[in-house]
């Protein structure tokens, strides 16, 4: 999401991460509970997580974009993450890129919260960032993510389909994804 930019959905606000222990705390359990980290090759320690926070803090202002804090509209409660920002972690035909991505608490899971924040954010990386092409990968086997994907209206490209290089060769059910892009006529 663009630096000072606050989307509003029907039921979300997407804002920048703040640097508090109250949004340390949500982003930590994000990468490091096991049901929300299925697909994920390693679950984060406190300083692993912490140390992912400041880069994201930190991508925001090197890029001018990046993940946001997808917070309830009517509590304000941060229920999880969403964002398009480059990508910039491993290397692969596909790139270079930008990614859209999300991560939510199990507690609001099928309620549709993934799909509004991924929808405004499709929407503001065409229109606000001017992003010419968005990609998302997912794990072949998460058959949630991957509909949540095509819900956006992203095309999947299996012939772009890629073993990702971060995932250990010991998880080989981990390293298929399958990949989608969006691509914005100029």
């Amino acid at each position: 999401m663009k630096r000072g930019a606050v989307i509003e959905t029907e039921r979300l606000i997407l804002r920048h991460w703040q640097d508090n222990s109250s949004d340390r705390d949500v982003f930590f359990r994000l990468n490091s509970d096991p049901v929300i980290m299925r697909f994920f090759p390693a679950r984060r320690t406190r300083a692993e997580s912490d140390a992912q926070f400041d880069k994201v803090i930190s991508l925001v202002e090197t890029h001018g974009y990046g993940w946001a804090a997808a917070c309830l509209e009517n509590t304000g409660e941060v229920v999880g993450f969403a964002g398009v920002a480059p990508v910039d972690y491993f290397t692969a035909p596909f790139l270079p890129a930008d990614e859209i991505g999300w991560r939510f608490v199990p507690e609001v899971w099928g309620q549709g919260f993934a799909t509004e924040a991924a929808a405004a954010l499709l929407d503001h990386a065409r229109e606000d960032l001017a992003l010419k092409r968005v990609v998302a990968f997912a794990v072949r086997t998460n058959k949630k993510s991957s509909a949540g994907i095509r819900r956006i209206g992203m095309t999947e490209r299996p012939d772009l389909a890629f073993d990702h290089p971060l995932v250990p060769a010991i998880m080989a059910e981990l390293k298929p994804h399958v990949f989608y892009e969006a691509i914005f006529p100029q």
